[in-house]
């Protein structure tokens, strides 16, 4: 059927609302508008959805949310676990409550019950949530860091973590069979509920939530001795942080808690940020400004779901205040932790330190260093998650810390999610630590760049919008898959991965290997000098991502060697 002939449809099926149709009437003859919103449905892919907010089968609306959910329903009836139940939270976003109550009372529909969460909460309290409660999946509304236009829609499994294979695909199946919007159940609220279908999830669930966070806690005298002095700014860029990051930090004992008072409450159109991505510069513009009023030492701000943490601290010499990364703020939690376990004589004999195959290899050495052992995952804390699930079920190793360069992390197994809640928790205890030591997180920083090497990363994202876009996504992919660079500028390709085709192509020999990883549309490049790079397609927005990481002698040299890879990058690819 012709995306013209689904368009139609939808005028005309009065199984859409009439505001519905009459929205989608008013376009009638914006061929290319009409072409946007119909021309695929909102793919489904192993996370979820996530997409613009509108009519259409290629836009986020309660008509493609219902879907999605008879699609994960008919999975949970044939795996024979719909008694258990299903979890669900939504954030601050545009649509956010109303497509949680339509994926809860579609569910129900079916038969299964739904604990939904009576107002905004943050992703890794959902993961905590599917396991506490016994569930078998959980829902997640949010579009996590994406611009007010977006929202999205995430699906967990049982372990907390988000679904991965081979569930995510049969899954999938599930809401591809979901051809006839006629056969897509609804229900009333007050009838779901009278059934006990539709449950509200207490407020005691975030007591244990807040209580599991606290028990990571490594250093709690030093916390104490500190809580009145060290001086932190936070903001939740209007989203679901809020609450529960200044809940544990006033538990923990920290008495200077300045909230950025524009950027308190939820605010769908995130109107002072208009990017609420904490990976931005800009989305710290008022933060920054009241750190510089109050002194102080560490300046924090979580995406709209908590899930994603950006911080700013202090340069004792110049008292100017420093971004991190997301690879540095991972590797400066992991620092902390391991090193102050050590002391304790608490790393375990089998511990394991996880990271994705995008993040820095600063992460290789603090695991020499600590004697853990390294592994290595796709890109997709999912796939974090799903080690701690197979740690537990074999006992090879015990989960030490997990971290994607994408600013998340997770430090404990409460959750299996990143967790921007506990990573507030864990920088702001470290920073009391390294205040009593006289230094500043960000001198701590340097401390442990002068201890493992200037190891240095960037992101460089092509976006490519529409039907051609995701062609020419493809057909970028395809060319370097079928024709391996042999160098990039200075920097010679010693071995070459393709986790689609599942190996490994050593470029001295060509001897190949297995990548031992899922399949996914990702190529990975071993340089000389300790570099890489690697390449994919976002799972998210219509964007190719180019990673690239090296390892210099100091702060410029590592900065130049990363300007010459990128630009090298860009010219294999044509750009």
């Amino acid at each position: 059927m012709s995306y013209q002939e689904i368009y139609r449809q939808w005028c005309a099926n009065e199984y859409f609302d009439a505001q519905t149709r009459e929205e989608l009437k008013s376009i009638e003859g914006n061929e290319k508008e009409i072409e946007d919103r119909f021309y695929q449905d909102l793919e489904f892919g192993t996370g979820g959805l996530r997409g613009v907010i509108g009519n259409g089968t290629n836009r986020m609306n309660i008509y493609t949310v219902r879907r999605a959910t008879q699609g994960l329903a008919n999975f949970i009836i044939k795996e024979n676990a719909k008694e258990r139940g299903v979890a669900i939270a939504f954030d601050s976003r545009r649509m956010s409550p109303e497509f949680a109550d339509e994926a809860a009372l579609c569910l129900n529909a079916n038969g299964i019950k739904t604990y939904i969460f009576p107002s905004l909460r943050p992703t890794p309290e959902l993961s905590f949530a599917v396991r506490e409660l016994g569930c078998v999946a959980g829902i997640v509304v949010t579009a996590s860091h994406n611009p007010p236009e977006y929202n999205g829609y995430k699906v967990y499994w049982e372990d907390g973590a988000q679904v991965t294979a081979p569930k995510d695909v049969q899954i999938i199946s599930e809401v591809k069979a979901v051809t006839d919007w006629n056969t897509v159940k609804v229900m009333d609220k007050e009838a779901a509920r009278v059934a006990g279908l539709y449950n509200v999830i207490g407020y005691d669930l975030d007591d244990k939530y807040i209580a599991a966070l606290k028990k990571q806690i490594v250093n709690p005298d030093v916390v104490k001795a500190a809580g009145k002095d060290l001086k932190i700014v936070y903001t939740p860029l209007h989203g679901t942080g809020n609450v529960p990051a200044r809940r544990v930090l006033k538990e923990m004992g920290f008495e200077n808690v300045y909230v950025v008072p524009k950027q308190e409450k939820p605010d769908s159109e995130f109107s002072t940020v208009g990017y609420p991505n904490p990976e931005d510069p800009k989305a710290f513009a008022l933060a920054l400004e009241l750190a510089n009023e109050v002194d102080a030492d560490v300046v924090l701000a979580t995406d709209p779901d908590a899930d994603r943490l950006g911080v700013y601290a202090k340069d004792s010499k110049t008292g100017e205040y420093m971004s991190f990364t997301g690879n540095m703020s991972g590797m400066l939690i992991a620092e902390y932790i391991l090193s102050q376990k050590k002391a304790k004589g608490l790393i375990p004999a089998n511990g394991a330190l996880v990271k994705t195959i995008v993040s820095t290899n600063m992460a290789d050495a603090i695991a020499k260093e600590y004697n853990i052992k390294l592994i290595e995952v796709l890109t997709g804390f999912k796939f974090i998650g799903e080690q701690i699930k197979l740690f537990e079920q074999t006992g090879s190793n015990e989960y030490c810390f997990g971290f994607e360069e994408s600013y998340g992390c997770l430090i404990g197994t409460h959750a299996r999610d990143k967790d921007a809640i506990v990573a507030v928790m864990a920088l702001c205890e470290a920073a009391a630590y390294y205040k009593s030591k006289g230094i500043t997180l960000w001198d701590q920083m340097l401390n442990i760049y002068d201890k493992y090497g200037y190891f240095k990363e960037g992101l460089k994202s092509i976006t490519l919008k529409g039907v051609e876009g995701v062609a020419k996504i493809q057909e970028m992919l395809e060319n370097l898959r079928a024709n391996p660079p042999k160098e990039f500028g200075a920097y010679k390709v010693i071995s070459a991965r393709d986790y689609k085709k599942d190996e490994i192509v050593d470029m001295a020999t060509g001897a190949v290997t297995p990548t031992g990883l899922p399949s996914s549309n990702v190529l990975y490049y071993e340089l000389n000098d300790d570099a890489w790079c690697c390449a994919r397609p976002s799972g998210t927005e219509p964007k190719v991502k180019f990673y690239m990481g090296v390892k210099g002698t100091s702060f410029d040299d590592a900065n130049a060697k990363l300007e010459g890879l990128t630009d090298a990058v860009m010219k294999v690819i044509g750009q």
